[in-house]
């Protein structure tokens, strides 16, 4: 489905900023922030950015934030400051269908996600849940558990799949001793994360 949406909008990187946009409506972006959240080089950001705001997709705006100043002697004040960025038009003319097409469809290909994971460590059980499966009941996206994890190579491979959805993905980590032992007291989280909808891509632990 990544495909055909970058084939229907012109780009994967326009498919990646404005599902940003959508995923994020109140937040206000600069072109640094939409770089690198939607990890798109700074120069086609700024191309697909004055695209999107042509069609009224985005728009520029500014809003008032706190900012805090120290003053002499440990001091604090607080001060009004505008700034200007680009945020959601939720007035677009085509915002919901949009929506449906956009954050509807996969971004990513399940089976070879599931497969750059499982080489990272000796993986026992892999829960999907969340964004994985298009759901809103879990308490996260992602629960792993192994006894050697590749932690910096787990980051690189969530934050590629960050890029693409558009919001940070939530997850948890526990090696075997742990997670039985919290699974046996009935742990709050383990219990909510598996009677919530999900799906085991792994599960040597036979849960």
């Amino acid at each position: 489905m990544t495909g055909v949406l970058d084939k229907l909008f012109g780009s994967s990187a326009r498919v990646k900023i404005i599902r940003l946009f959508l995923l994020n409506p109140d937040t206000l972006f600069n072109l640094k922030e939409i770089s690198r959240r939607a990890k798109v080089i700074p120069a086609s950001a700024r191309r697909e950015i004055l695209v999107l705001r042509d069609i009224g997709f985005i728009k520029q705006t500014k809003e008032k934030i706190d900012e805090i100043i120290r003053l002499k002697k440990g001091k604090i004040k607080n001060k009004k400051k505008k700034i200007q960025g680009l945020k959601l038009n939720q007035f677009f003319p085509f915002l919901h269908p949009l929506k449906n097409l956009v954050l509807n469809s996969v971004p990513f290909n399940k089976e070879k996600l599931m497969k750059k994971i499982n080489s990272l460590g000796r993986m026992k059980l892999i829960v999907l849940a969340g964004i994985f499966i298009q759901s809103d009941e879990s308490r996260t996206d992602l629960l792993l558990v192994a006894d050697s994890i590749n932690n910096s190579g787990l980051q690189r491979v969530l934050k590629d799949i960050e890029a693409k959805i558009g919001r940070e993905i939530v997850y948890a980590i526990f090696n075997t001793k742990e997670f039985l032992y919290r699974l046996g007291m009935y742990d709050r989280f383990i219990r909510d994360v598996l009677d919530s909808p999900h799906e085991k891509a792994v599960n040597k632990l036979n849960i």
